[in-house]
């Protein structure tokens, strides 16, 4: 900070001060067209990326300075009429990844409908995490090392070999207008033997503090968003489609969820829309205060509503190391339809690890018919 001398103003006394950034380089713009201009792009805070191809192998990594803003963008050259536009592919390579990460406080990062083509059909093999071809996964990291707050917003995600976003903010975080689209994934191929090439393809795994992920659409062959642990965190006005819906789980050992709302989000044609569930040998977790309102569900293929204390079986034998409280419907009207085949609500409780009464009175479901439920302290079911 630099302080000039006193000015006098009509017999006021007046002290000028000029702040100076700490560093001259933060004021520059940084332009990333391959991965080797990165170093010198994050010693800015604005930063456009161009159009490239991450080499086969090695992260697109982002240790941005605080306070960055970042805009995927699209280069003319007026002088042959061209358009370069402003995606980034990644070369095939069987790896653990991740192909891009991004750390800082206080960003916004726009993509501006631009796109991240993680080359899924390199790698689908009908298997996902359970074996196979080793993938990169997540896609998009954000979790230990990889730690973001501030705005991550108007970004597409195709073909992620894997899972895509891993979410752990080191404060508010609102992801919001993001398109994940790995559609191409539920087409065998000749490595899937009969099955859907794309698997694990989860679009969200949270587990964070302080969240909101709004109006995106996320269609895939796993869960849409999934909450592992944490608190404070809103999903709403989102789209999943393909996949297992909207998951609070599987919560471990130590972990605990609470004051989770989800809220107008649509999922159309998954194993489920909402569901909850715990590790059956998991102890000392919790999940509490999660409220659900104005969902909407439709072509649902196995439940409606799934609460479970058996994984990772499914309606198996529960445990009762975590406390499950206050899981409510209510607010905006919930309506779900669910096949005929399916069960509209199973509630899988271990002993008294069930608790307090549970407000259902704004669900409603069509179709199928009640599977087991094995908790008598839901209100509203059964009007």
């Amino acid at each position: 900070m630099v302080l000039f001398p006193l000015v006098l103003l009509s017999s006021v006394v007046v002290h000028v001060v000029w702040a100076v950034p700490s560093s001259a380089a933060t004021q520059c713009t940084g332009t990333i067209a391959s991965l080797g201009d990165v170093s010198a792009a994050i010693k800015c805070t604005t930063i456009d990326i161009m159009s490239f191809t991450v080499p086969a192998g090695e992260t697109f990594n982002l240790a941005l300075e605080d306070g960055t803003t970042v805009n995927m963008t699209h280069t003319f050259n007026m002088t042959r009429v061209s358009v370069t536009v402003g995606d980034i592919a990644f070369g095939n390579k069987t790896w653990d990844g991740p192909l891009f990460q991004i750390s800082g406080d206080n960003i916004v990062f726009n993509g501006n409908g631009h796109t991240f083509d993680g080359g899924g059909p390199f790698y689908w093999d009908g298997e996902g995490a359970n074996g196979g071809v080793t993938k990169p996964s997540p896609m998009m990291k954000r979790i230990w090392r990889i730690k973001i707050s501030g705005i991550f917003t108007n970004v597409n995600v195709v073909n992620s070999p894997e899972g895509v976003y891993s979410v752990s903010n080191p404060g508010l975080l609102t992801m919001s207008n993001l398109i994940i689209d790995d559609s191409d994934g539920n087409t065998p191929n000749s490595k899937s033997d009969g099955l859907p090439s794309g698997q694990s393809t989860v679009g969200f795994a949270v587990s964070t503090t302080k969240l909101i992920i709004e109006n995106s659409t996320i269609i895939n062959q796993d869960d849409c968003i999934a909450v592992d642990k944490g608190n404070n965190i809103t999903l709403r006005s989102n789209t999943c489609m393909g996949g297992n819906g909207i998951s609070i789980g599987p919560v471990s050992s130590g972990a605990t969820v609470s004051d989770v709302v989800i809220q107008n989000n649509n999922i159309i044609q998954s194993d489920q829309a909402i569901r909850i569930t715990t590790d059956a040998a998991a102890t000392d977790g919790s999940v509490t205060n999660v409220t659900y309102s104005g969902n909407t569900g439709s072509q649902l293929r196995m439940f409606g509503v799934l609460i479970d204390q058996s994984a990772p079986s499914i309606l198996g034998v529960p445990g009762n190391g975590v406390e499950i409280s206050g899981i409510t419907f209510m607010g905006s009207e919930n309506t779900l339809f669910v096949n005929e085949s399916a069960d509209n609500i199973a509630v899988n409780c271990g002993a008294g690890s069930c608790v307090g009464i549970w407000d259902w009175s704004a669900l409603t479901i069509n179709g199928g018919s009640y599977g087991p439920i094995n908790f008598c302290g839901i209100d509203g079911i059964w009007d």
